[in-house]
């Protein structure tokens, strides 16, 4: 994707320029996003408590910010490793879930927004710049991947079977419902916070590595095994090098839900090899 020929409204880093980068502010950021491995794709909530509170610690001798900016992912972090996370997609399963997501993205904006008012954490919906033509083709291109990659992934290495068997109007509406809002909080907190806070303090390829560690992990315990971190790490680090470039949480967003969208079709298909047989596994 090539840069705008036009200035737009520029993802916020709140005061960067009186930020210093300094190496040190990379220990306790690794620190975070080990602890995000750790509680997630490791599932030892033990080791990555131990990690998230080490790597506060590092950040309170380091810099006040750092360790502000470190507590709001750890808040997030610590919201969704308090529930199961599972494709669970009862009722009850999906409003546990569906409340954690709210907290994990919810308490880093309204304290970005109301109580340090930086306003580093902003969801740009309308950039007032239209999306170039590389950028509408690669809209275009997504779901073809997702018919490429996700169908032999899906059912060769049998990780569909980590999703529940759907077949009634009910059950495929709420796999559709599920699919579709976590796709769309992956994108607000692992890119427009979690991201968008590291940057403040990190070049943009290790904030980038950071956050994608941390997106990748989340998906493994959500059930996305196998060889899934192959193609999710490089998409997490694509989303967030777009996000960057488009300035467009809509942009990304489109993208996720395309993806996912070829998701669900593949997942009911699996289920019901009858349905939807458009597909090569």
């Amino acid at each position: 994707m090539s840069q705008r020929s036009k200035p737009g409204p520029a993802v916020n880093r709140g005061p960067a320029a009186a930020t210093a980068r300094t190496p040190l502010k990379l220990i306790p950021a690794t620190l975070v996003s080990a602890s995000g491995f750790t509680l997630f794709a490791l599932e030892n909530r033990t080791v990555g408590f131990i990690l998230l509170a080490a790597a506060l610690v590092v950040a309170g001798f380091i810099s006040r910010r750092l360790l502000i900016d470190l507590a709001l992912i750890a808040v997030g972090l610590a919201a969704m490793s308090a529930v199961p996370i599972t494709t669970d997609i009862s009722t009850g399963h999906m409003l546990v879930m569906g409340t954690a997501m709210i907290v994990a993205v919810g308490i880093p904006y309204a304290v970005s927004r109301f109580i340090t008012r930086d306003h580093a954490i902003s969801y740009p919906l309308r950039t007032g710049e239209p999306w170039t033509g590389a950028e509408k083709w690669y809209l275009l291109a997504v779901p073809l991947l997702g018919y490429l990659i996700l169908p032999v992934y899906m059912i060769s290495t049998d990780v569909y079977r980590n999703w529940p068997a759907v077949s009634d109007p009910e059950g495929i509406g709420r796999l559709f419902l599920g699919t579709n809002a976590l796709g769309i909080w992956d994108e607000l907190f692992f890119i427009c916070t979690a991201f968008t806070l590291l940057r403040r303090h990190l070049p943009d390829w290790q904030a980038n590595l950071l956050q994608a560690v941390l997106f990748t992990s989340f998906l493994w315990e959500l059930g996305f095994h196998a060889w899934a971190p192959f193609f999710i790490f490089p998409f997490a680090l694509l989303q967030a090098k777009l996000f960057t470039i488009t300035r467009s949480l809509t942009y990304i967003v489109a993208i996720h839900v395309l993806f996912d969208f070829v998701l669900f079709l593949v997942l009911v298909h699996a289920h019901n090899r009858a349905w939807i047989d458009i597909f090569f596994h």
